[in-house]
């Protein structure tokens, strides 16, 4: 089998001192639409390595490249530095968001099946204790949670032990306990070596789990680095969360003719987010105007605020 974009006749690009994986000058056309713009970037080995970025901005294009699902326009991607190979396949392990499984098999029997599409084959047992499924590995997967089954898929994606494992959005439609349970099984698996890309919605589970991220936004990179330098690079100040009701229009007016004050509303819709570095001129101004201060809380920046600042897809001023 060839995945798209691998041509055995391409000129062969030679070894550099790359990271695990790396991406040189990567672009993708439909139409008259560059869905990904001449980007670049390198992912070290034994890292989690998060692409972020909102819908439609190209993170999904790039991963699909990556993995050899699509073919790229241009550009080129190297493992290991050198051209990916047939070999590439053996070596990568990929959870998809949603991936439909033979209800009547059982999570054990699951495994063991994408076990043996593979050479190389980790320990069944092993991995069944690493992703937590020992209690329900004789459970047929059409009786398992959403929780369950996102740990039975990353424990299919860890089947042939890969190198470098791609997750996308694991943790999307989770309750908390069962994301941070699978948080924990991925720091685990850094632990161990293993090379992570992270594709997520959750800034606070990039936060969490990165150790360096890129931001894509319209086909291009517009941020690299990690999470806790870009934040501190990047915004100045603290953040006034209040719940939008308690924002007047009054209170709204003034804040956008003033200079000192940058607000938005949340990932929610229901907050307002007030970036300042004068918080006492801040409140001082929502107490002359009686606005309800019982729900108002101050805080340091965090991903999602540079995430809304550097895309400007609530920003105002």
């Amino acid at each position: 089998m060839r995945f798209k974009g691998f041509n055995p006749s391409l000129k062969k690009i030679s070894k550099v001192k790359t990271g695990k994986l790396t991406v040189q000058n990567l672009v993708k056309i439909y139409g008259t639409v560059r869905a990904v713009d001449d980007i670049s970037f390198s992912i070290q080995s034994g890292i989690c390595f998060g692409l972020l970025g909102p819908n439609g901005a190209g993170k999904t294009t790039t991963i699909e490249m990556i993995e050899g699902i699509t073919a790229p326009t241009s550009g080129n991607i190297l493992y290991n530095g050198a051209p990916r190979n047939r070999d590439f396949w053996e070596q990568i392990g990929v959870q998809f968001q949603s991936t439909e499984l033979l209800a009547f098999l059982t999570v054990r029997e699951s495994i063991e099946t994408f076990k043996h599409l593979y050479r190389n084959q980790v320990n069944l047992d092993q991995l069944i204790r690493l992703c937590s499924l020992e209690d329900i590995q004789h459970r047929e997967n059409r009786k398992i949670s959403g929780g369950q089954k996102q740990r039975l898929m990353l424990a299919i994606a860890l089947a042939n032990d890969p190198d470098l494992i791609f997750l996308d959005e694991p943790t999307t439609g989770l309750d908390p306990q069962s994301r941070r349970h699978l948080w924990d099984i991925v720091n685990d698996i850094k632990k161990r070596g293993k090379t992570i890309v992270l594709t997520t919605h959750y800034m606070d589970e990039a936060q969490i789990l990165c150790d360096e991220i890129i931001i894509v936004d319209q086909g291009k990179i517009i941020a690299q680095g990690p999470p806790d330098e870009l934040i501190t690079q990047q915004c100045v100040g603290q953040i006034i969360r209040l719940p939008y009701d308690h924002f007047s229009k009054k209170v709204r007016q003034l804040f956008d003719s003033d200079q000192r004050f940058t607000w938005c509303m949340d990932s929610t819709n229901k907050h307002v987010l007030i970036q300042t570095q004068t918080i006492n001129d801040c409140i001082e101004i929502l107490l002359q105007h009686q606005t309800d201060l019982s729900r108002l809380t101050i805080r340091p920046h965090n991903l999602e605020d540079l995430f809304l600042q550097l895309t400007g897809k609530a920003l105002r001023k």
